[in-house]
C-alpha cells in the first residue's frame, strides 16, 4: 500500500486516484474533432486537456474522448449538462473518467497441450503409440 495526499484514500501501488476534473465523453460522432469537443466543453470552464482517441493507422476517431477541466465545479457542471445531450445526431455518454487499469492479458492465450500433433517425435518407431494424445491409430 502507498499513501497519497491526505485527501486521497490509501491505494495499491498499481492504482491511480480518480481525478474528478477529468471526464470521459462517449458515443461521439466520428465527424467530431478535438476542436469541436473543446467548443462543446469550454462554456463550462477552463480546459486543461482535450484528447480525442483515434485509430493509430487511419487516424479516424474511435468515438470517445477525455476532457480535463481546471476546476472540479466546471467538470460537474459539464457532466450534468452534457450527459444524454444530443450532439451531431448522437446522445453523448459522459461520466468521470476512471484511471487506466494495467493490462494483464496480451491476447493469443495459452491453448495448452502439445501442438506438434501426429505422433511422438522422440518415439516414432514404437508402433504401440501412434497419434499421441490426439486420438491417433492404435494396434
Amino acid at each position: 500500500m502507498v499513501y497519497r495526499r491526505q485527501d486521497e484514500e490509501m491505494m495499491d501501488d498499481n492504482q491511480s486516484p480518480v481525478n474528478p476534473n477529468k471526464l470521459y465523453l462517449g458515443n461521439l460522432s466520428w465527424s467530431l474533432g478535438e476542436d469541436d469537443i473543446r467548443e462543446l466543453c469550454e462554456p463550462f470552464g477552463e480546459l486543461v486537456d482535450v484528447r480525442l482517441i483515434t485509430e493509430p493507422r487511419s487516424g479516424r476517431s474511435k468515438g470517445f474522448a477525455f476532457v480535463e477541466f481546471a476546476e472540479e465545479d466546471a467538470a460537474k457542471a459539464a457532466l450534468e449538462e452534457l450527459n444524454e445531450k444530443e450532439v451531431d445526431g448522437r446522445n453523448l455518454f459522459v461520466k468521470v473518467a476512471q484511471p487506466k487499469k494495467p493490462r494483464t492479458d496480451f491476447g493469443g492465450g495459452n491453448r495448452g497441450g502439445d501442438r506438434r500433433g501426429g505422433f511422438q517425435r522422440n518415439n516414432y518407431n514404437d508402433r504401440n503409440d501412434r497419434g499421441g494424445d490426439r486420438g491417433g491409430y492404435r494396434n
